[in-house]
């Protein structure tokens, strides 16, 4: 029989629930509301997973983990919580953490992964020694609700201590250099340098020289030797950003320093040892690239040895709030005024606008509030004219109720009487949104709006049976687990039903 699962939590309503999910598949468990409980009790037992909270009164979880990881290394251990910020979910893993777990989850996915740790082997700390804090901590503070943040961060922590090649991908401004600061900043090479290269800044005809550097008479204006970035990155990392974008020919070039390790400067005849971390970023599909002739395929899969997908912030709007808060705190620090508190309604107002830019044009905005708002509390009609004029659009409050105008509102286009608005209305405003993308050249359209329609089915059907799954999966004929699936795919947090 397995041993039982010890869930380490001062919260008892999680305890409860955690406990009667795993008794439903025969999982024996057992519950402590300290750290200092379950450290007694291992003193005369062990469980076959320990799941603990990270914030609790007295010993946090982290510390539990280390404690744990010295005396039982064998012994896989989940972390838990409900605060899902960078520097904890990689110092979980540096402390030898199985799996981060954030709060609110699906009871469903916490027992499959209790599960598949009982049949895991041992995990060991990355490499760091235990206790000391995150390399970077402080400097980089990445803060997100989102699920698919949170496995962003997962996979920053399991690559903690390896030099593996990263290519990440996104549209242009949901920040593909901050995740490779990260990267870099929560690795072993944190203590060298951060070279960042934008490969479609440069001029063609001068980016060889700027990667590879180059000797003196090279080129006509060559007057002194130079060093390149790879060179300049020695020991640390090189961020090539837009690498969709770089010249075919140079990708050769490339491509040969990745397979050898090492390259020569322009006009050099010295080869030399290329020791640097190479991550890779584009907001361009690299395998369209590929077949279209535009781009190696070879290098494609020599760069996409682990990919990252970053959420455009359309995808991961409940976290609006928190970035507004950081933004306007950072512009207020910059500008050296007090920082201005955005009011509820241009709080919503600012939450449902589409940006197009992603993070960069919401960091704009804030930084308009704080230079043009005139006073300390901003409110709706302080806000840019550009979500002003997505908000003026027919709302319930505004249309005409006997007109056949759609009614908007935060869940999406609905009626007067709540009811979704007739299909040639709603196919007529699909039509214009997916031309103003395909105008604004965003990639993966069809993905992005297809991820948007499910969204809104899997929103207004738990709407409509107030929460109850059993009810929306089968309104929507879908199955109960399709839903939940899709459900956390989506970062819908309802996560039981009422």
């Amino acid at each position: 029989m397995m041993k039982p699962v010890w869930i380490v939590d001062d919260d008892q309503s999680i305890r409860w629930v955690l406990e009667k999910a795993l008794a439903r598949v025969s999982i024996p468990a057992q519950s402590f509301s300290s750290a200092a409980e379950a450290l007694e009790a291992l003193e005369h037992g062990l469980p076959s997973v320990l799941l603990t909270d990270v914030r609790m009164p007295g010993q946090d979880g982290l510390s539990l983990l280390h404690r744990i990881k010295q005396d039982h290394p064998g012994l896989p251990v989940i972390i838990m919580t409900a605060f899902t910020d960078l520097n904890s979910t990689v110092a979980a893993f540096q402390k030898g953490a199985f799996d981060y777990l954030p709060k609110p989850f699906d009871v469903n996915a916490a027992v499959a992964l209790v599960q598949r740790a009982g049949q895991a082997g041992p995990r060991e700390p990355a490499g760091e020694e235990a206790g000391a804090e995150p390399a970077g901590a402080g400097r980089i503070m990445l803060q997100s609700s989102s699920p698919a943040m949170q496995e962003v961060f997962r996979a920053i922590g399991r690559l903690a201590a390896s030099s593996v090649t990263v290519l990440i991908t996104g549209e242009s401004g949901t920040g593909k250099e901050l995740i490779a600061r990260a990267l870099h900043e929560h690795s072993t090479r944190a203590d060298g340098p951060f070279v960042a290269l934008n490969a479609a800044a440069i001029p063609k005809d001068l980016l060889e020289a700027e990667l590879f550097g180059h000797e003196r008479g090279a080129f006509t204006g060559a007057t002194q030797q130079r060093r390149g970035r790879f060179e300049e990155a020695r020991n640390g990392t090189l961020f090539l950003d837009e690498i969709g974008d770089m010249p075919f020919e140079l990708q050769t070039r490339l491509l040969r320093v990745l397979a050898e390790g090492s390259f020569y400067r322009v006009g050099g005849s010295q080869a030399i040892h290329a020791d640097v971390r190479i991550v890779a970023a584009t907001h361009q599909p690299l395998e369209q690239r590929v077949a279209e002739g535009r781009f190696r395929e070879d290098l494609f899969h020599r760069l996409n040895v682990i990919r990252l997908r970053l959420p455009p912030l359309r995808e991961r709007k409940e976290d609006i709030p928190a970035l507004v808060q950081l933004f306007m705190q950072n512009s207020a620090k910059d500008l050296g005024v007090p920082v201005r508190r955005v009011g509820p309604d241009a709080m919503r107002l600012l939450s449902a606008f589409g940006y197009p830019g992603n993070i960069r044009q919401l960091e704009n905005f804030c930084q308009w509030l704080t230079v043009m708002s005139s006073s300390q509390v901003v409110e709706a009609k302080d806000l840019p004219p550009e979500v002003l004029m997505e908000g003026s659009q027919p709302d319930s409050d505004s249309a005409d109720p006997g007109s056949d105008g759609l009614q908007g509102n935060s869940d999406g286009p609905r009626m007067p009487d709540g009811a979704v608005a007739r299909p040639a209305a709603w196919l007529g405003m699909l039509a214009q949104e997916a031309q103003a993308r395909l105008l604004r050249n965003e990639p993966a359209v069809m993905a992005t709006l297809a991820r948007d329609f499910e969204r809104v089915l899997l929103e207004t059907a738990l709407d409509y049976s107030r929460g109850r799954r059993m009810e929306a999966a089968q309104r929507l004929g879908i199955g109960r687990n399709t839903l939940t699936r899709k459900c956390a795919e989506l970062g819908l947090n309802e996560t039981e039903d009422r």
